[in-house]
This record gives structure tokens, C-alpha cells and sequence, in this order.
């Protein structure tokens, strides 16, 4: 094919590229691009982005090309030979396919929302799995909705089929879903029609690929598909309620989907077609029309409000407009899988399937690893954080399988994962513009965890050989073929992250096979459990739904005054809607306005009371409130208890906030803005928030940070507080749009979700953050600062807690009544209190020691009594054996009795010890000399059994070992049977 390639720089005043040539060529200026655009003469044009912005109606075109084939039958991207320096078709790059479904929607009056966090707010769902997860509160009709009609690119997280990635060519742990949605705006038409429209004018896939499924009995569905849109009545599917009929639970929305697939293999026909065969389909669009409520009994009732979800995969779009063979192999995956082979010293092209299995693991997973770290997931061993520690930790294994050794840079002990997730990171700006930013928390985390689980990788190595010399011994025993157990296999794999392939490989050189059937079986229990926790979207509707609805947003005054009238709108009791509440109950209260802080970005809500004062037809009445919080949006619930009189729905009252309480809240959240920016300036700008409260009597920070710090840390950070409190600096408030407040270097707070317009507060030269919290109009408010504790409290994450203003001067104050009394107790005064508590402690040290000693002497002299009760056992070898209860000896000195008998009685002998220390409180000991030990019987495998029956366990060498119990009444069978198994055992292997 000839080509003709123009300059960039080629000016829109060229008479080659007039309106008139572009719209012979280009189709997609009037009619929508398809996969390329191509001239009658079989020249490939390639025009400057400024033009086909202005002329084609694009946004983020690079490039794009014309040629003599059918615009509907080809989906070729331009080659390295037609486009030089350029490998991929950047108008079909993931980038460009993002960009352009935003706009393609945006341009039918959808709104472009941001991602959510992977982190979502909804408490049932551990990580955000699907596009709709933010706007579940719209749909369930407890929030009212901001836009009729949205359009996102949603991060997610699903690990429920973790096993086939890479193994698939469709499976990830992390991918983008890109969707639009409708809140009782339009419905199946046009969300069908504009599905249809954005798959073949927009992305220019061919009509005659495309399949459709809709649910059996969606009629609607299929005659839209059909009559109005023109698919083929054998390219449309009929399928059952497993696999087009949507719920969000046993009750709540749901409603029939629709499906889009590709077909990769037309010539194949029509006749036993079966979309589920991956092989030849892929599906890349759902749409989901939320038109029922399941209620209690099964029974489906419309909704009132019809809503729109659907989800277009964008690793799956790149794959067929990219023409390669799997997701991974797109450039939203493939660079990531470059570098690793990289790593690797391999080239994927030439490797063969199993390595190539291990580096688009390797892709997904470190996408997947960058993007929790960023949105602050730390790896930890519950919850979401165990889902980033497992994530990493296959990453960690999968590389070294793949043969990656060291860092990359020459340091053949370093962590290889945050040099793959530098290009992460590269690749990261359209998916999420915070990630770089974020970087260096991201590749310290990550470097300090992988390390940590290469030590682990030892230890399983270790486990590992103990388990096959016991299954070898086993099978010797018994006659048998050696076979590791598959329990075993699977704690080695679960807990240690030990690959069950090495297992296998390892097991295989020592001639012991491995039991994969049950390891199958724990697979798959793991597997049920991860899919129960965390594959579905729970929707409910609340019985509170009717009451909800009829009440609006409370308007909050609390910025500006601590007293206001509002009426009461509703009341609920036990969490039942009821129209008064008189003297002596608890009561929920909503008002229209409030000037009640609830509780919000780590700050509690308000206290205080409502006030109904006495009139004509009312008697007074008190409300305190203990407890203000939002629902349903930014509706505020009001809690307390009626004090006196009675409260009813459509009467006034008078609210009243706690002042004193107020004023100790705004002092720690302000305090809370100035200790971030002093963590920053004192241990790294990388540093950031992980969680806070802001309470009356304290503020609790959590940051990420890798070990703990300093005193000199923490006393600069005090002083550096202190110093911007006694500049007595004025605050600033003001509202402003999010995006100029990013740009003027605001800091978003942990776990806040933000509108298009923002609060910013700043303490001008120290701090700038979004906060919607109260504050102090002065620095000077706050007195004084002081940190209290700084501890960790999880892998990565530290939490100081720390007072200020009215606390700061009542810890002082209290500090200062225990310190005299110490020094009335100690009869000394205040700057000699740490010489003579150091003092006291070195005489309590020396009177243990010489009690320690005394002890152990008398635990000799009792171990030199019994020795003559040791008795011989065995035949050709005669085993000194001695078995005895040592009364109420210590564990320390029942040590030192054994250790003494062990020398007396010589080789070989077999000690066996026990004692009751104190009340509920067992002590059992072995000891074993050499010979023993070398006839197969080990202490610690021993004494375990033993200490069982005294409520406890223990274990240690093969040649001593401690046990300890909790039922002292068990010790003398305890012993009796430790006597006569240790004779039975030592019979037999000394005759």
C-alpha cells in the first residue's frame, strides 16, 4: 500500500487538507470515525491533532489513518511500516479510547465525574468492584441526585478469580470500567441505541461482528435490538436469569442486562453458537436496566425511579481495536510486562507459555499493587490490606519464577517490584493524576514488603524440607509412597506464599509425590469465601426509604453561629418514623437547619440541646443531643434523649451547640492541619495522611511511615507547632473549585469525598487543605501543643496522638499533680526523680537476680533428691528415665533442675518434669540426651501431646522443649501418661 505521511507542522492554510478533502476522507466528521480513515487513491493520511480537534469533533487524537478497505470490515491498526516512530495506532490506544467514551457521552448531556477511590465509601463492600459502586445511594434513592445523566472511568479491584489471571486472556485483578448512567432520565432505547452508536461510528467495530444477549422474557429489549437498531434475529441471544438478569442481593434494584460481544471468528456461522466460548467471543458491553425492587417475599415490583448502569471494559476495547490476542498484550498492560521481561533477561515474544503466564501476572498484579498503595491500602493481614500483602506477595513469587533476580540497577539482593512499578507510575497520569505524586510512599512500601516476604520465601523453603523428611520418614514407617499432604502444600501456599509448582518440583526431587487433590479442594474453599466476601454489590431498600425521600438536605449554619431556629422534619424511634417522642426516650432528630456539626472527616459531631420553650399550647421541652451524624447523603441525624416535656413533627425548636465543647473540637482539628505539615517538614513531604479523629479531649493523626520516629523528632515537631501557635496567625477560609484549589497545592484529607466546589482552609506560610471541618480563627486559640503517644498500629501506618488548647492545659495539669506526688512518695525533688527511680530499679534487679539464684540452687538440691528415682528402661541399651512432679517450682527453676538432671544421670537418659507455679498455671519440660534423641524421639514433638492434656501446649528442640497448661488438676495423669509412652517408645528402640 502506498503512503503519503504529512508533516505535523503542516498549517490548517495547505490546500491539501481543506474541510471538503476531510470530509471525503473522514468519515467520523460526519458519520463517526471508524477504525481509521482512508482515501479512494489507498493513501494513508496522518492529521495534526489540532486539526481533526477542530474539524472532526475529537479530543486527545494523535493520529489516524485512510485506505482503500472498507471502513466496516477492517479494524487493522496502523503498523510500524506505515507510521515510522510509532508502534501502536495512538487512536486506539487505552488512553484514546478512554478520552473518547467520556466525550462521546458527555456530548449527549452526560456529566464527566471523577473515579472513585478504590476504597470505597460503602462499608459492605471491601474494595470499589464495579463502575455503579459510587452512585449506589443514588440508585437506592436515599441521595438525591446531583445530575440526571453520568458518565465515569472507574478503577477497580476484583480478586475473587485470581487464579486465572494470566491464564485467560481477560482476566485482572485491576481494570477500568467505563460507564454511563442514567438516574430516572432516559431508559433501554437510548442507552441501547447510544451503546450501539458509540460501538460502530465512534470505535468503528463492524455490525456484522457484533453479537447482542438480552434477558428471555426482555421483549423490550430484543425489539429494540432488532426493529430499530437492525441487529439480525440470529445475532441476538436470549439467555436465562444466571446470565442476564442483574441483582444487587437476595432483595433490593435489579433488572435484565444486555450484552455486546465481538466476534473474533465470523466464518464459523451461526448454527450451536455459544457465547460463553472465549474463544471466539468477547463481551465488552453491559448494560443493566434497573427497573425492579425485589422485595422479602421474591416477588419483583417496578421501581419508581427507572435507572441506567452500564460498564464497558477498556482492556477489553483495546484488545480488539488493537488487534492483539489478549488484554495483556495492549498498551495499558504490555509496557508493564516489557519491563518485567526486562528483569527477567527473557523476550516474551520467545518465551514459552508458562513464562509468559508468570509476566502478565506480573502486569496485572503491579497495576493493581500501585493503584492500592496510592488510594492508601498498606498491606497488613486483615482485610483490604491482606488483599494488596497477597497481591504483592504473588507478584514476589511469580517474578522469581520467571527467573527475575535483583533490583535491575546492579543489586542482586534488591526488590525487583518498584522498578516495574516506576512504569506503573510512568503510565499512570490518565487513569490517575495523584499516583505520581504519590510515588515515593508507593516504591518504599513496596520495597520495604517485598523484602520482608523474601525472608518469609525462606522460611516456607525451610517448613518445606521439614514436611518432606516427615513424609518420607512416614511412608518408611508404614510402608508407603511418600506424599506431602495437601494441606500441607496449601499452608505453604497460603501462608508462606510458597508456589505449589515449586512445591511439586521440589517434593519430585526427593521421590515425594504431592496430594493436588485436596490442595484443590482448599483452593477452592479459599476461593468460595473470597467470592462471598467481596464479588458482590449489596443494595438495599430501607424501610426508611418513603420518609427519606420526602425530606430535603439539611442546611447547615454551624460556620457561622452556635444557636438557630429550624423545624423539626421527622423523628425516629429504634429506627422507626413515628410523629412525637415525649419525656425519657431517645429519639433521632432531623431538622431543616442545623447549627450541629455532624460528624465528618474525622471530626465527632457536636453536642448541646434543643430547646422548645413554653407557649399556649405547649409545654416546654429539653432534647439533649450526644451525637450528630449524616445519612442518606448530607441529611443530619440529630441523637438524644428527650429530657423534659415533648417533641413533634412540624414544631420549632430552638438548637444550641456546646460551646465550650465546640471551641476544644475546632482547637484539635486545627492542631490536627499543623501537625501534618510539621510530619511533612520534619520526616518528608512523602509522608500523608491514613486516618484522624478530632475529638474533645485529643486528636489521633495515622500517617504512613515506615519505622517509628524519633525523640528528636517528636520534640521538633512539638517545638516546630508551638512556634507557628505563638505567631498567632489568622486563618483563611474560602470556597473555590476543585480543580483551582489542587492547583494552588491544596491537601485533600483521608478519606473525604469532594464535590466540583470546594472548602479550603489555610493557615497561611504552614497549611492549605480541603476541610469541611470546623476551625479557630487564630493559631493563639490552641495555647499550647503536646504529643502524648506515637505508636504503630500496622504495617507502615504510625498514629500520634496529641492534645491542644484546653486539653493541652489540662494534661499538663495533671502531669504536674502525679509528678509531686511522686516526688512526696520518693521524698525527693522533681529534677531527681530519674536518679532515684534508676536507683530503686537496680535494687529490684539485684534482689530478682539473688532470688533467680536462690531458686535455682534449691531447684538442684530438690533435683538432686529425685535423681534416685530415675529407672532403667530397655534391653541391649540401658536409658535412665525419670518422670516426676517438682510441686510448685517455677519454669525458670524446673529448667535448672532438668538441665541438672540431664548431666547426672548421663547418657542416655530421658527427663521428663512438671509443676504447678502458681493458681490455673501448669509447667512441663523434656529433656533428652544425644542418644535418645538419636533413636527418632524429639522433645518438642513430645512434650505437645502431653501439655494438651493440661489445657495448654508447647514444643521446642529435639533435645529440650517447654510446655506450659491452664489445668493444674490434670498434672499427675498428665505425667502418668508421659511415663508410660516415653517407657513404651524407649523399649522398643532399645531392644
Amino acid at each position: 500500500m502506498e503512503s503519503l505521511k504529512l508533516p505535523l507542522s503542516l498549517g490548517m492554510s495547505n490546500p491539501f487538507l481543506t474541510s471538503s478533502l476531510v470530509s471525503r476522507f473522514h468519515p467520523r466528521c460526519n458519520l463517526g470515525l471508524s477504525n481509521g480513515c482512508r482515501n479512494h487513491s489507498g493513501f494513508i493520511i496522518v492529521f495534526p491533532t489540532k486539526f481533526l480537534s477542530k474539524h472532526c469533533n475529537t479530543k486527545g487524537v494523535w493520529s489516524a489513518q485512510v485506505s482503500t478497505r472498507s471502513t466496516s470490515a477492517s479494524t487493522q491498526p496502523i503498523t510500524e511500516e506505515l507510521i515510522e516512530d510509532n508502534p501502536k495506532d495512538l487512536y486506539t490506544s487505552g488512553d484514546s479510547i478512554r478520552r473518547r467514551f467520556l466525550d462521546f457521552y458527555a456530548s449527549r448531556g452526560h456529566k464527566i465525574l471523577p473515579s472513585a477511590s478504590l476504597v470505597p465509601e460503602d462499608p459492605t463492600v471491601l474494595l470499589t468492584i464495579a463502575g455503579m459502586l459510587q452512585f449506589k445511594p443514588i440508585f437506592l434513592g436515599k441521595v438525591p441526585r446531583q445530575v440526571a445523566r453520568a458518565t465515569t472511568s472507574q478503577r477497580c479491584i476484583r480478586t475473587n478469580d485470581i487464579e486465572n489471571v494470566g491464564r485467560t486472556s481477560r482476566h485482572h485483578t485491576f481494570f477500568e470500567m467505563l460507564g454511563n448512567f442514567s438516574f430516572g432520565d432516559y431508559f433501554k432505547k437510548e442507552a441501547i441505541k447510544w451503546a450501539w452508536e458509540l460501538t460502530i461510528s465512534e470505535f468503528g467495530l463492524p455490525a456484522e461482528r457484533l453479537w447482542i444477549s438480552v434477558y428471555e422474557d426482555d421483549d423490550e429489549a430484543f425489539s429494540i435490538w432488532h426493529d430499530e437498531v437492525g441487529v439480525p434475529v440470529e445475532r441476538i441471544k436470549r439467555m436465562g436469569e444466571e446470565d442476564n438478569f442483574w441483582t444487587s442481593g437476595v432483595t433490593g434494584p435489579c433488572g435484565p442486562c444486555s450484552e455486546i460481544y465481538y466476534d473474533f471468528h465470523p466464518e464459523r456461522g451461526f448454527s450451536e453458537t455459544d457465547l460463553g466460548d472465549d474463544s471466539r467471543f468477547i463481551e465488552f458491553y453491559n448494560l443493566v436496566f434497573m427497573q425492579y425492587n425485589r422485595t422479602d417475599d421474591g416477588s419483583l415490583e417496578p421501581l419508581k425511579q427507572m435507572n441506567i448502569d452500564t460498564g464497558l471494559g477498556l482492556e477489553r476495547m483495546a484488545r480488539i481495536l488493537q488487534k492483539v490476542p489478549n488484554n495483556y498484550e495492549t498498551d495499558l498492560i504490555f509496557p508493564i510486562i516489557e519491563k518485567a521481561s526486562e528483569l527477567a533477561n527473557v523476550s516474551y515474544a520467545r518465551a514459552d507459555d508458562s513464562v509468559k503466564t508468570n509476566l502478565k501476572i506480573i502486569g496485572d498484579h503491579m497495576r493493581a499493587i500501585v493503584f492500592l498503595l496510592s488510594d492508601g491500602v498498606v498491606p497488613s493481614n486483615i482485610g483490604r490490606g491482606y488483599v494488596v500483602r497477597r497481591l504483592i506477595r504473588r507478584a514476589v513469587r511469580t517474578g522469581r519464577l520467571a527467573g527475575i533476580t535483583g533490583d535491575g540497577r546492579g543489586n542482586i539482593e534488591g526488590a525487583f517490584l518498584p522498578t516495574i512499578a516506576e512504569k506503573v507510575i510512568d503510565m499512570s497520569t490518565h487513569i490517575d493524576s495523584d499516583v505520581k505524586a504519590r510515588a515515593p510512599r508507593i516504591l518504599e512500601e513496596l520495597k520495604r514488603e517485598e523484602l520482608r516476604f523474601v525472608q518469609t520465601l525462606e522460611r516456607g523453603e525451610k517448613l518445606l524440607d521439614q514436611m518432606l523428611v516427615e513424609a518420607l520418614s512416614s511412608a518408611n514407617e508404614n510402608g508407603t509412597t511418600p506424599c506431602l499432604s495437601g494441606k500441607d502444600a496449601f499452608l505453604l501456599y497460603d501462608t508462606y506464599g510458597f508456589p505449589v509448582e515449586i512445591t511439586r518440583e521440589v517434593a519430585g526431587e526427593r521421590g515425594v509425590s504431592v496430594d493436588m487433590h485436596t490442595f484443590d479442594i482448599e483452593m477452592e474453599n479459599q476461593r468460595r469465601q473470597s467470592q462471598a466476601a467481596h464479588s458482590a454489590v449489596k443494595l438495599e431498600v430501607g424501610n426508611d426509604a418513603d420518609l427519606t425521600a420526602s425530606i430535603s438536605n439539611t442546611e447547615f449554619l454551624g460556620y457561622d453561629t452556635l444557636s438557630a431556629r429550624a423545624v423539626v422534619e421527622g423523628l425516629l424511634v429504634n429506627g422507626k418514623s413515628v410523629l412525637q417522642v415525649s419525656k425519657g426516650n431517645e429519639v433521632e432528630v432531623l431538622l431543616n437547619r442545623t447549627p450541629f456539626y455532624a460528624e465528618s472527616g474525622g471530626q465527632i459531631g457536636d453536642n448541646g440541646f434543643l430547646f422548645i420553650p413554653e407557649a399556649r399550647n405547649q409545654e416546654q421541652a429539653v432534647i439533649e443531643i450526644k451525637e450528630v451524624k449524616k445519612s442518606h447523603g448530607n441529611i443530619f441525624v440529630h441523637t438524644g434523649t428527650v429530657k423534659e416535656g415533648s417533641i413533634e413533627v412540624g414544631g420549632e425548636v430552638e438548637a444550641a451547640v456546646d460551646a465550650r465543647l465546640r471551641q476544644r473540637a475546632k482547637v484539635h482539628h486545627t492542631a490536627t492541619h499543623l501537625l501534618q505539615a510539621a510530619l511533612k517538614k520534619v520526616i518528608g513531604q512523602e509522608t500523608s495522611q491514613a486516618g484522624s479523629l478530632v475529638a474533645f479531649d485529643r486528636l489521633r493523626f495515622d500517617f504512613n511511615f515506615h519505622r517509628p520516629l524519633l525523640d528528636n523528632e517528636l520534640m521538633e515537631i512539638e517545638e516546630l507547632i508551638n512556634s507557628w501557635i505563638t505567631d498567632a496567625t489568622l486563618l483563611q477560609t474560602k470556597v473555590m473549585a476543585l480543580t483551582d484549589a489542587k492547583n494552588a497545592g491544596a491537601i485533600a484529607m483521608f478519606g473525604e469525598k469532594y464535590g466540583e466546589e470546594v472548602r479550603v482552609v489555610e493557615v497561611p506560610g504552614v497549611s492549605m487543605e480541603l476541610c469541611g471541618g470546623t476551625h479557630v480563627s487564630n493559631t493563639s486559640e490552641l495555647r499550647g501543643f503536646k504529643i502524648i503517644s506515637e505508636q504503630g498500629i500496622a504495617s507502615g501506618i504510625r498514629r500520634i496522638e496529641a492534645v491542644a488548647g484546653e486539653a493541652f492545659i489540662e494534661y499538663i495539669n495533671a502531669r504536674d499533680s502525679y509528678m509531686k506526688q511522686l516526688c512526696s512518695t520518693l521524698k525527693v525533688k522533681a529534677e531527681e526523680v530519674p536518679t532515684r527511680v534508676e536507683t530503686l530499679l537496680e535494687e529490684l534487679r539485684s534482689a530478682r537476680n539473688e532470688i533467680s539464684a536462690a531458686r535455682a540452687k534449691a531447684a538442684v538440691y530438690k533435683a538432686s533428691i529425685v535423681a534416685n528415682k530415675a529407672f532403667p528402661v530397655g534391653t541391649s541399651t540401658t536409658i535412665r528415665v525419670l518422670v516426676e512432679c517438682m510441686d510448685d517450682m517455677d519454669a525458670d527453676s524446673l529448667k535448672s533442675a532438668a538441665e541438672y538432671l540431664m548431666d547426672e544421670l548421663q547418657d542416655p537418659a530421658a527427663v521428663i518434669l512438671g509443676s504447678c507455679p502458681g493458681e490455673g498455671k501448669v509447667s512441663l519440660i523434656a529433656a533428652f540426651t544425644p542418644a535418645v534423641v538419636g533413636m527418632g524421639i524429639q522433645a518438642g514433638k513430645f512434650i505437645g501431646p502431653i501439655a494438651k492434656l493440661c489445657g495448654g501446649g508447647g514444643g521446642g528442640r529435639p533435645n529440650f522443649a517447654q510446655a506450659g497448661g491452664r489445668k493444674p488438676e490434670n498434672l499427675s495423669s498428665a505425667l502418668e501418661k508421659a511415663r508410660a509412652e516415653l517407657v513404651s517408645l524407649l523399649s522398643e528402640k532399645a531392644s
